[in-house]
């Protein structure tokens, strides 16, 4: 049997050629002292392509808020473009790469905030006899079950906070000892 022919998305190469040449166009904008050009519509593509290949990944399925996500990550790779250092690393792609997937985790912890402050506020609001209390057995049934699912995602995320602030605080210490020996 014939080995399949792999097809990358993006070709690295170009996408390298391509970064390359629009960085010396953005040298030549600043020596004349002109904003940075517009970037070329092909690492543009190649931008939202990796974005949206990444987004598909089993640790990003299932989020209704992809669209944020990868909008995040073309943003950053925009933001951090001339940073790209291609004496150091020939691989943009890989660079590219990695900046998405952070703009996504960071994306994955706002919203897991926000889903924070709203189940809390809900939480709240049950325990103070704010909501519905009619005689439809569906609804509490199904309030009953939401506060459960919400009670235990804010224990979850209150056990994680307090978590990272003990180690903070231990890693605060540490520095702080290790201070301390040196002097």
């Amino acid at each position: 049997m014939a080995k399949r022919a792999t097809r990358n998305y993006v070709n690295n190469r170009d996408l390298l050629e391509a970064l390359v040449a629009y960085k010396a166009l953005c040298r030549e904008a600043e020596d004349a002292g002109e904003g940075r050009p517009r970037v070329p519509d092909y690492i543009g593509e190649c931008i939202f392509q990796i974005a949206t290949r990444l987004a598909t990944k089993p640790n990003f399925s299932g989020y209704s808020y992809k669209e944020d996500m990868i909008s995040d990550g073309i943003e950053n790779c925009l933001l951090y473009i001339m940073n790209f250092n291609e004496e150091k690393s020939q691989n943009p792609f890989a660079y590219f790469t990695q900046i998405i997937w952070y703009a996504f985790l960071r994306r994955i912890a706002k919203e897991k905030k926000q889903m924070y402050i709203r189940f809390k506020s809900s939480q709240h609001m049950i325990t103070t006899g704010g909501t519905h209390t009619g005689g439809d057995e569906d609804l509490n049934i199904h309030l009953s079950t939401a506060a459960d699912y919400m009670n235990d995602f804010i224990e979850d995320f209150e056990d994680k906070l307090a978590k990272d602030k003990a180690k903070k605080k231990a890693d605060k210490t540490e520095k702080e000892a290790k201070k301390a020996e040196d002097k």
